[in-house]
Parts: C-alpha cells; structure tokens; sequence
C-alpha cells in the first residue's frame, strides 16, 4: 500500500464538499469504497476513486 495513493477521511470530505459522516455512510453501503490503514486503521480512500467521483458528478 503506498500512501501517497490515498487520502484521509477529512481530505476526501473536504474535496468533495460532504461530511465525514456521509463519507462513512457511503462507504456502508458500498457507494465509495473506503480501504483500511494497515497499523491504525483509518479509513483511507484511493486519490483515483474521488478523482473519479468528482468527474461523474461534474457530468451530471
């Protein structure tokens, strides 16, 4: 796991405009997938899955 990849919790909420509760609550119902750190535990989220996200919602 490289961890310039992947992105705290706060900084994804923060990129996308949401709260870290919705962040949390998607990642439930399998809406944004959230990756475990390895020693922690944080959720983390791969810089490509919210790239991806914020182009699909910049298309609708």
């Amino acid at each position: 796991m490289d961890m310039k990849d992947y992105i705290k919790i706060e900084e994804a909420a923060k990129i996308l405009n949401v709260s870290k509760m919705t962040l949390r609550r998607w990642d439930n119902e399998g809406k944004l997938k959230a990756y475990r750190h390895p020693i922690n535990n944080w959720r983390l989220y791969k810089r490509q899955d919210i790239e991806n996200l914020l182009k699909g919602i910049s298309n609708d």
